[in-house]
């Protein structure tokens, strides 16, 4: 267990540096979370929801867990009703620079949901939110592996509009959209702020580091986790979605069916390669090498889409990351990564959080180097997997944690030769 003194690990997109909510459970002083909580109850106190040419005011709460956002579910003109507040704001969860994690309650139901609250007060935020919203909603089927989104609202001068993807008779989310794709401030003002707010389901078993790091280790969890994480990357794939900052800290655990369930969460980052093309976004289609099989026909076409943009976290970039030419590979050797960590149990010191985080690194002297990085450096080095050794990893899994991680992102398995060799593995083991 090393502190990462090169550099602070960070999250990065073209070069700056971006800390965002990863929805992972963590602790945080009463007196903190009753601030924040008031602070979200003097704008939501009062809420009218408009649903496109409808405009509903909200029932006044009198308490502080006010959480107070409803809305209608059609869009026929309808007489003006008083509706109670949905949810009830329990707790803050997360934090990071551009937006705030509660856990929160459904009143109607009981049901427990997190709330993510992001700020829309930059263009960098801006981008975040929206990406984290279209890859969510563009997926038509959901997947136990991916933190599911239930709603999202767009609030802003005391009222809050349900958010639909391409809604174009929404006026703040086309403006929204405007501010993302000039770079410049078009939305809110300081006395007039502008909110989105993700209704997601809650995951009390807090994120990976947390949850590994806190038990003991036990190899029959680690074959179910790996199943677990090749299973939601392929249907990410499959729905040709890149996440690009795949890491401990976003993957959640859920714990509501009694066994640890993976959940991939904060899509911030990703990308959605559907429908793209050279004229219109910085991913060009390329006669790359694809899969072979009648059901992976979304997958090939993902692993012919080039993004430029140089996102993700450190210590699980891919080498090509680094140079900012990459394509949806770059996920597999980020899994690579975390697979290999959590097996070996492999953690460093954030410099920053001072937290310890899971994950793989080269020493260079003193120093640790993150293991794209160093292979961007010396492509012909080896890496010795496993690390330990008295470690009780397969043959199996070793070799497919070495392909996982090739240098070249065309020996890689995509995601779903890697989803099938990951069943094959973790069987025999």
């Amino acid at each position: 267990m090393l502190t990462f003194n090169k550099k602070q690990v960070m999250d990065i997109c073209d070069g700056k540096k971006r800390r965002k909510v990863s929805g992972c459970v963590r602790g945080c002083r009463r007196t903190v979370a009753g601030k924040m909580r008031r602070e979200a109850c003097k704008v939501l106190r009062s809420l009218t929801v408009e649903d496109n040419n409808h405009t509903e005011p909200m029932e006044e709460e009198e308490d502080d867990d006010c959480f107070s956002i409803s809305f209608l579910r059609n869009e026929r003109l309808e007489p003006a009703m008083v509706v109670s507040p949905r949810y009830s704001l329990l707790r803050e969860v997360g934090r990071g620079s551009y937006g705030v994690v509660y856990e929160a309650i459904a009143r109607k139901t009981g049901t427990r949901v997190a709330v993510k609250r992001l700020q829309c007060d930059a263009p960098e935020n801006v981008e975040l939110a929206l990406a984290e919203f279209w890859a969510l909603t563009s997926l038509e089927n959901r997947h136990q592996n991916v933190v599911q989104l239930e709603e999202c609202v767009l609030q802003r001068n005391g009222l809050a509009q349900k958010m639909s993807h391409g809604n174009k008779r929404s006026k703040q989310y086309l403006r929204l959209v405007e501010t993302s794709l000039k770079g410049e401030r078009i939305l809110g003002y300081p006395e007039e702020p502008c909110y989105l707010w993700f209704v997601m389901e809650f995951c009390e078993g807090g994120d990976l580091n947390q949850y590994i790091l806190s038990r003991r280790p036990d190899p029959q969890t680690n074959r179910s986790f790996m199943r677990q994480l090749t299973s939601a990357v392929a249907f990410l794939h499959k729905n040709n979605i890149v996440h690009r900052d795949l890491k401990p800290d976003n993957i959640l655990i859920s714990q509501k069916s009694g066994s640890p369930v993976l959940k991939v969460a904060d899509f911030g980052l990703s990308k959605v390669c559907a429908g793209l093309n050279s004229k219109n976004s910085e991913e060009h289609p390329t006669a790359g090498a694809g899969s072979k099989g009648s059901n992976q026909n979304n997958i090939v076409n993902i692993n012919k889409f080039w993004l430029s943009s140089a996102c993700g976290s450190d210590f699980y970039m891919a080498p090509e990351v680094w140079e900012g030419h990459y394509t949806a590979k770059a996920d597999i050797f980020a899994l690579g990564i975390i697979i290999w960590a959590m097996i070996e149990r492999i953690t460093f010191i954030d410099a920053e959080s001072k937290r310890e985080l899971l994950g793989t690194y080269i020493r260079q002297g003193t120093e640790i180097v993150p293991v794209g990085e160093a292979l961007l450096e010396n492509p012909k080095m080896v890496l010795h997997i496993p690390q330990k050794a008295r470690s009780s990893m397969s043959e199996g899994v070793k070799k497919l944690l070495q392909d996982m991680l090739a240098v070249n992102p065309q020996d890689r398995p995509d995601a779903f030769q890697l989803e099938v060799r990951m069943d094959q593995v973790t069987c025999a083991a």
